[in-house]
Parts: C-alpha cells; structure tokens; sequence
C-alpha cells in the first residue's frame, strides 16, 4: 500500500487507532439505543428511578439476560447510570428528555432509525458509488421515513412557530389573518400540522412524491384534528398544482432535489406576487473547513446514503448535498429568479431563508 511501517509514530499509531476503536464502539452502540427505543426500554426507565435488570425485563416484557447485556452496553457509554453498590441502573431525567420523551425539543431517537435505514442501504449506495446512479428517497429501508419524521418534528414543534415564521418579513401576520399555504417535500407532514395547528385561519397543502409518506401525513392530520384546513397530494416539487400562495415551504429538502432551481422557479411561480418562499436547510458554513465539526459531521454522513443519491436519481442531478452553505443556497434562490433573499435566521441546526419575486 506505499505505506513505510517502520518510519510511522507509534504514539500516533495507537491515539488514532484508540479514537477508531471508540467510534466503532458508538457506531455498534447505535444499534442498541434503537432497541432501547424500539423495545420501549428508555420509556420504561424515564422518571422511574433506580431499577435492576430483572425490573426492566418485567416492566417491558422483555428477556432479562438481554436486558442485561443491554443496560451494560448504555452503562459503559454513559447513558444511564449504574449503581454498583445494588446492581441498579437509573435513567437520568435529562437523558430522557433526549431518550424518551416525544415532548421534549431535545428529543432525539428518530435519527436511530434513520441510521438502521442507512446501514439496510449501505450495499446500495455502495453500487451507486461505482456506477454514479442515484438511489431515490423512496428506494430506501421504510425505517427511514418515519425516522425522519421523529427526527425533525421536534424542531418544527418547537421553533417553526415560535422563532422561524415571526422572523419572517409579515409573513406570520399573513397566516393569523388567513392565507394559503404549501408545503414542499412534506413527508409525512410533521411541519405542515405544526403550521395548521397555530393559524387556524389558513389553509395548507403539502406535497411530496412519495405515496406512503402521503398517506401516513393525511392519517396525521385526521389525527391531530385539522383535517378540516390540510389536505396532502402526490406530487413532485417541480410541478405541484395551485397558484396564489402567500406562503411556499422547503423544510430540510430542497438539497434532495434532482434539480433545486428548478423547484425553486416553480415556487416562485406558484406564489401570489407579494408571497414568501421559507428555506430551511441544514446548518453549514460555505466551506469544507468551516463545516469539520459533529454536526456537520452528522449532516455529511446522511448526505452521502440519503440526500446525494436522492438528488442523483433525479432529473438535473445536480448533488447539492445537506451542506450546501448559505452562498450556494442563495445562488439557487437568485437562479430561480427571486430577487430579495436574505438569512432570516439560523439555529445550530438550521439555516432560515426568506426569499421573495
């Protein structure tokens, strides 16, 4: 391999391999924090204190030899803690605020899901890498759709309203008075009931290709009670139907367009002459070297097997990628023909565009 065993640094030898070994241990790890989701055993330990395997076991009906190994596995990463002197394990209230609390912005396991799709993937991607093909978001593991949405509905439940809409020009406003809305590659429509849920007096659509993911945000909506004002089509981001919108949405998707600027320039087509396109992308800086840290170390993992190949499978395939950056996301506003882009706000996690005709 060209490589000279005998002029390498042996200290730097073994750091590295140590920080190697203890991203495998994460990696594996993962695994079992989606059975501790899966298998309710987070819930079951959320505010219930100290409990022993045995106590686990039988208040999830799962195995306790497996409950065990399990609890020594979250004990050794720090995820709960264990109490050598009774053999108990405690789930702190602030990790299950991360670990088993739907409620909380802080909550977390959505991505777990989204990590067994990627790995149920890998051998896919790994093909398209040799041959340049895409993979299209509906090829994947199904664990992914709905890991998405856990994922990113605690975001939207807990700032979409309270932070992104009142940083927009009027726009919150606009939607107490009553206005039309559509929401773009809305998935199962975590931010679309979000939306109707605050401005009654509104009315949205979303739209996404995927049928499945349509048919789970209609059941959402009948479920969260508005219903009445939300209504979800099929339909691709380039060529969604209706005109005269005062609010357009891209919610953590329009990198994953075959062509952005081409579902940008519908946007702007499809919006009354006063409306307003909202971006929300992932967080990034416009370089590689303003992006090497974990979240965007997080982001790129997800933008190699879900939002490249995604975008890659699709007409233009122009693989913007979740890191796009501010300075690319406004060249594709500007392309499509908005005149008045700016960074409305940014969150660690997000980026908040407004863009207008």
């Amino acid at each position: 391999m060209g490589i000279d065993l005998t002029k390498l640094d042996p200290t730097k030898v073994e750091e590295f391999q140590g920080l190697a070994v203890s991203e495998a241990a994460a990696a594996e790890s993962a695994a079992c924090c989606y059975l501790g989701d899966a298998l309710g055993l987070y819930e079951a330990m959320a505010g219930a204190g100290r409990l022993t395997a045995t106590e686990l076991a039988e208040r999830t009906g799962t195995h306790q030899r497996y409950v065990a190994e399990w609890l020594a596995n979250q004990a050794a990463g720090g995820y709960v803690i264990h109490h050598a002197e009774d053999t108990t394990f405690e789930l702190p209230d602030e990790h299950a605020a991360v670990l088993a609390d739907p409620a909380s912005p802080a909550y977390l396991p959505g991505i777990y899901a989204v990590i067994a799709a990627a790995w149920a993937s890998v051998d896919r991607v790994a093909d398209a890498f040799r041959s340049g093909d895409g993979v299209g978001w509906h090829e994947h593991d199904p664990r992914l759709f709905g890991g998405v949405e856990r994922l990113f509905a605690p975001l939207y439940r807990h700032q979409l309203v309270q932070d992104w809409i009142p940083a927009l020009d009027g726009v919150q406003e606009r939607l107490r008075a009553g206005a039309r809305v559509a929401d773009i590659g809305c998935g199962h429509g975590a931010s679309t009931v979000v939306l109707a849920q605050a401005y009654p007096g509104s009315r949205f659509t979303g739209f996404d290709y995927h049928a499945e993911s349509i048919a789970a945000a209609s059941k959402s909506a009948a479920e969260a009670g508005v219903g009445d004002r939300v209504g979800f089509e099929v339909a691709p981001a380039d060529s969604f139907p209706g005109g005269g919108y005062d609010l357009v949405c891209f919610f953590d998707c329009l990198h994953d367009m075959g062509d952005p600027v081409a579902a940008a320039t519908h946007a702007r087509e499809a919006l009354a002459d006063d409306g307003t396109l909202l971006v929300v992308e992932p967080q990034a800086g416009d370089e590689l070297a303003d992006n090497l840290n974990p979240i965007s170390r997080l982001f790129y993992a997800g933008s190699v097997f879900l939002c490249t190949p995604s975008s890659l499978a699709q007409h233009g395939a122009m693989g913007l990628g979740a890191q796009a950056g501010e300075s690319r996301l406004r060249a594709v506003l500007t392309d499509a023909g908005f005149t008045r882009v700016r960074l409305a706000t940014q969150t660690p996690f997000n980026l908040v565009i407004e863009a207008r005709p």
